[in-house]
């Protein structure tokens, strides 16, 4: 049974999330706290796509669609740090064009072991060993692994191709490209046997070029008739578009000419949604089965109508093989010109963008959906946010002194922000409490800050000395003296 073809699927990737990292303690005899050892978290895998000369369609991303690449493992204790995700590595054929939901481009991938990220693994969270400082000495807490991305790709084959064959059904098609070259595609006598693109390899000479054999168009194709245009994306790269007439067709309403000229019109139809240039692209009419008398007398009259509109005619059969040889070398010629034409392919280059003066990595701007309230925007900030712990007080408060550090408390003063307004970071809202300036923030035990502490909380000696006086209901005598003296 023969494969599936697939030359379109949409599928969903989701790479590794990243490993916390780990808050340890070294701890041995006579040496309870020895310091931080806690290791990093390691990275997620990422997904990658990648260019393999020997798949040559989509039909596996059509019956598996989802894609997960491995997550980092958690840091450990003893500065060790987790193992990173594995990658996943899809094999796409020559040809496939990633695109977003939307229909942006976002890579077409032609060459050999050409590869495309599709979706970045997440960081790995930092241990507390790589979080100590001179004034953080032992932290009581670690980084959160960053998620993975994930996010919905559209994967189209368009079919790398020198020479595009395009006809009405059972023009000839299939037999042309089965006896110029190697390749054995299905014939037959009736409408639209062929269902998928046929790719062939023919020698002339010492030029070697593609042909693809795209499935037949009628009129109104372009509106969804027949098989509609949902292969001429594999004639998107063609050099030559070739148009094969039938000469020996039954019926009355069909002639030569008019048959170029509505392929014409349905090519001019979806060129827009191509995107390409298809209307500059040389043309060849090939008249075919001039074996038949009829059409062989046919193809002689037509022939000079169609040389006065600057297109070069080849009168062919693929049944007696006359004027095939012709044929092959002038595609051959055609081929040549136009890879001469082409400029030469430049090395690749490393590109370095530096990052502009002026540019603080985030921006403030009003919240549209909470009055008074302000949104950060930037990579950094974000990052941030998603690797906090935010039931360890002194994750929050590190985090605190990240965004001062970067500028974000100037930024937000700047604009307007008060005291306790909301402010958003990543998805995050949080009451703003600038810092004071000039003032030393000391830092308290582990796993706390000093500035997210409750003070109005009732001590411990404050609700044992209660439980006191419930009990004997006779207030302390030191208390009792002060309030003599008061």
């Amino acid at each position: 049974m023969a494969s599936r073809f697939v030359d379109r699927a949409v599928i969903e990737v989701a790479a590794g999330n990243g490993g916390n990292g780990c808050a340890s303690v070294h701890r041995e005899k006579f040496k309870p706290l020895g310091g931080p050892d806690g290791g990093n978290g390691g990275h997620g895998g990422d997904v990658l796509l990648t260019v393999d000369p020997n798949v040559h369609t989509l039909l596996d991303f059509h019956f598996r669609p989802h894609a997960s690449a491995g997550s980092g493992k958690q840091g450990q204790g003893g500065h060790r740090a987790g193992a990173a995700g594995e990658t996943l590595e899809l094999k796409v054929p020559a040809g496939t064009v990633v695109l977003t939901e939307d229909g942006e481009i976002l890579a077409d991938l032609t060459g050999p072991g050409a590869t495309f990220v599709a979706a970045q693994g997440g960081r790995g969270g930092l241990g507390n060993a790589a979080l100590a400082s001179r004034a953080r000495k032992a932290p009581g807490f670690a980084l959160l692994g960053e998620p993975g991305e994930a996010r919905s790709l559209v994967l189209e084959l368009r079919s790398v191709a020198d020479i595009g064959l395009l006809g009405f059904p059972s023009a000839g098609k299939s037999s042309l490209i089965s006896v110029l070259s190697a390749a054995k595609p299905k014939i037959a006598d009736y409408p639209f046997t062929t269902l998928v693109p046929n790719l062939g390899v023919v020698t002339a000479g010492d030029t070697v070029f593609t042909m693809a054999d795209v499935p037949g168009l009628i009129p109104g194709a372009s509106e969804g008739k027949g098989l509609g245009l949902d292969f001429l994306r594999h004639i998107e790269r063609c050099a030559v578009l070739v148009h094969v007439v039938d000469c020996a067709t039954f019926e009355s309403d069909r002639d030569p000419v008019s048959d170029v000229d509505a392929l014409e019109a349905e090519l001019a139809r979806y060129t827009p949604a191509l995107g390409g240039d298809l209307e500059k692209r040389p043309r060849v009419v090939v008249l075919n089965k001039i074996d038949v008398p009829d059409a062989a007398e046919l193809a002689e009259m037509v022939k000079p109508e169609l040389e006065a509109r600057g297109l070069p005619v080849f009168e062919v059969s693929t049944a007696s093989r006359k004027g095939l040889r012709e044929l092959t070398f002038a595609l051959g010629a055609i081929v040549e010109e136009h890879r001469a034409e082409q400029p030469a392919p430049e090395a690749e280059r490393i590109v370095l963008r530096p990052v502009a003066v002026d540019d603080a990595g985030f921006t403030v701007e009003p919240d549209e959906e909470e009055p008074g309230g302000f949104v950060v925007r930037g990579t950094r900030p974000e990052r941030w946010i998603r690797q906090t712990n935010f039931a360890n007080d002194e994750a929050v408060g590190y985090l605190a002194d990240r965004l001062n550090r970067l500028g974000v408390e100037e930024q937000l003063a700047r604009k307007g922000a008060k005291p306790g307004c909301p402010v958003t970071i990543g998805g995050v809202t949080f009451d703003w409490q600038p810092s004071t300036p000039g003032v030393v923030q000391h830092l308290s035990g582990r796993g706390t800050d000093v500035r997210l502490e409750d003070h109005s909380r009732v001590s411990a000696s404050e609700r044992k000395e209660a439980r006191r006086i419930r009990r004997d209901g006779v207030p302390d005598e030191t208390d009792a003296a002060e309030d003599e003296e008061a």
